[in-house]
């Protein structure tokens, strides 16, 4: 393995650092309920023995995040299904760039994709705002996970944004390992999957002078990941909601209720596409553009990819005509889907301290919105 000390203070952890990790999750309060979720029915010490006898990132995520996404799929998945694996080759090494609805789940589900048709997983971004404790810290690290610093001064901002760049060119150029990333800093609250031009200039910061190749020699692969029920919907409107009023400070916690709401909640049906690689051909065609220009471009052309792959569902369509008062889409969707949507939106009611009205027109959103996206990107 390729290593190189000035990562350190990111990277996921070595193989050497697992048994410790492993010990130290099987001896946390939460254990037991962690346990008792991803193995059912078996014996809390057997699968702490089990745990313990983790010598690698690669064996828990296979004898531990397979099997939670298992449970997942079981639990709270009506219909899991995925596309275009046949746009990837098992031995080259991508970077793929996702839209980002759930905390855990989009890039977990993503990693048991690969992992069941004979893809190596992939290293995973992963905000420092949510290494929030050593048990949170142990199963991200150990789940090949690494860690993306926000925030700061200007200089501050920039130095972390290019040692990420650093990182990420590392990964793929030099340990041959794939890598997943979101589109933008956290997750898509509103339904609009846009990506951040910010990103593709970090990722332009490292590698050669010129843009095309910077950029395109990292092979991104635009994922598309399409939920029928977002777990968090009432989460992210309350979040909107304030975010109209005022800067939005979260509560001590909420990232880790957000985590587990994910997790545990109904989303019905959900579809993940992998798009094409995009690469240095792709981009030629904005290479004349001036550099912020060609950011932006470049966005524009990851957009068309996520947004037109998008798989819209029967509640896209349905939250769609509601917020427009019309029944456009009327034939894609039953009556009785659509009452099942109205009755969700009932339960917006009991946040009669708010503005109610204001509170269901940003909850359509959340599912109308992709509708439109994906108009726009299948007609450019």
């Amino acid at each position: 393995m390729i290593r190189d000390p000035k990562f350190d203070d990111i990277r996921p952890y070595y193989s050497e650092e697992i048994p410790q990790a492993m010990e130290r999750i099987a001896g946390s309060e939460f254990f037991p309920l962690l346990a008792s979720y991803v193995f059912p029915g078996e014996d809390v010490a057997a699968v702490g023995r089990m745990v313990g006898s983790i010598g690698t990132s690669e064996d828990f995520q296979r004898m531990v995040m397979l099997p939670m996404c298992g449970q997942v799929i079981e639990r709270s998945i009506s219909a899991f299904t995925y596309s275009g694996l046949e746009n990837l080759d098992r031995d080259t090494s991508y970077l793929f760039v996702s839209n980002h609805r759930d905390i855990v789940l989009d890039s977990a589900l993503m990693q048991r994709i690969l992992y069941l048709n004979g893809h190596r997983t992939t290293e995973i971004t992963f905000g420092a705002n949510l290494m929030s404790n050593q048990l949170v810290i142990d199963i991200g690290k150990a789940n090949k996970m690494f860690k993306v610093e926000r925030g700061g001064s200007r200089v501050e901002f920039y130095q972390s944004s290019r040692h990420l760049s650093d990182y990420i060119r590392h990964c793929i150029s030099e340990k041959g390992a794939s890598v997943w990333i979101a589109q933008r800093n956290g997750r898509t609250k509103d339904g609009v999957d846009a990506t951040d031009a910010g990103l593709v200039k970090m990722l332009s910061l490292s590698g050669c002078p010129q843009l095309d190749k910077a950029v395109g020699s990292l092979r991104i692969v635009p994922v598309s990941v399409s939920y029928q029920w977002e777990p968090c919907d009432i989460l992210k409107a309350l979040e909107l909601y304030q975010s109209r009023r005022g800067p939005y400070v979260k509560k001590p916690g909420e990232d880790m209720n957000s985590i587990i709401t994910g997790i545990m909640e109904f989303k019905g049906r959900m579809h993940v596409h992998f798009s094409p690689p995009v690469g240095e051909s792709d981009l030629g065609q904005y290479v004349q553009l001036p550099r912020n220009e060609f950011n932006r471009a470049v966005a524009r052309h990851i957009d068309r990819s996520i947004n037109g792959n998008y798989s819209l569902m029967d509640t896209n369509y349905i939250a769609h005509d509601i917020a427009n008062c019309d029944n456009e889409y009327a034939d894609m969707y039953t009556d009785d889907a659509r009452a099942c949507f109205v009755e969700r939106l009932h339960g917006l009611s009991r946040y009669s301290a708010l503005d109610v009205t204001e509170l269901t027109d940003i909850f359509l959103g959340i599912y109308a919105n992709p509708v439109d996206s994906h108009k726009d990107a299948t007609v450019w």
